[in-house]
């Protein structure tokens, strides 16, 4: 059984580090390629409940967010942030790290490490 999750984009730099450390500390890991396999409703909101941040920083406020006509009042609830990221997974902040009953969005490069050696 994994020791870490972590909800991974193969083409963000930040969470291939994190990846990369949690693979040199020599942890078992789960690597889930959240835009390949997206977390439904219920995955996303139990993520929410473990997460150390508030829901509203598990997406990601940038030019497609902008582009969907979206503003940060319509993602601050658990539910409004887990019905975007069903409809919008690309949305998610990245990397995500999970491991037991906490989770962290792994920004900045630092905050991912703490976390991971924190074992």
């Amino acid at each position: 059984m994994a020791e870490l999750t972590v909800l991974h984009n193969s083409r963000c730099s930040t969470s291939r580090h994190a990846l990369e450390t949690v693979e040199a500390a020599g942890l078992p890991v789960e690597v889930v390629h959240y835009l390949k396999t997206p977390l439904d409703r219920e995955q996303l909101l139990d993520l929410i409940a473990k997460l150390e941040d508030p829901p509203a920083d598990l997406v990601r406020k940038d030019a497609f967010f902008a582009g969907l006509g979206l503003s940060a009042d319509e993602c601050t609830t658990p539910e409004q942030v887990a019905d975007l990221l069903v409809e919008h997974p690309r949305l998610m902040q990245r990397p995500v790290l999970v491991r037991g009953d906490r989770a962290i969005i792994g920004r900045p490069k630092d905050r991912a490490e703490a976390f991971i050696a924190d074992s």
